[in-house]
């Protein structure tokens, strides 16, 4: 039986400094955040699992262009560089890690940062 990709995620993003998860709220899904900002979010589309996050400008593209089976341009976010990665398939974990972590790094206060850093 495959885990629950929301467990997964969960580890993931709470794992940085003041990152917390805020319930099914106004995005209708679990996501997380840091100081009152989402940087990455799981959200159900089309019946299926996936995971929203921010992304550095052009990362979208490249991700999307490169393998649109796994990633795509996510609604109502996407117009800002979001990435959405699809929890349904092979899922690189490592990779999704990383990408939140670039999430969490552009969303989270210089000073936790530092303190992810010292990690």
């Amino acid at each position: 039986m495959q885990e629950d990709p929301l467990k997964r995620l969960r580890v993931i993003c709470l794992a940085f400094p003041e990152a917390i998860e805020h319930g099914e709220g106004s995005v209708g899904s679990p996501s997380f955040k840091v100081r009152d900002k989402i940087f990455a979010m799981q959200h159900r589309m089309n019946d299926r699992p996936s995971m929203w996050c921010k992304a550095p400008k052009g990362a979208q593209d490249v991700l999307v262009g490169s393998d649109p089976n796994r990633f795509f341009v996510p609604p109502y976010v996407g117009h800002h560089g979001w990435i959405g990665v699809w929890l349904d398939v092979e899922v690189d974990w490592d990779e999704v890690a990383d990408l939140v972590e670039e999430s969490y790094r552009l969303t989270a206060p210089k000073r936790l940062c530092v303190l992810l850093d010292q990690q």
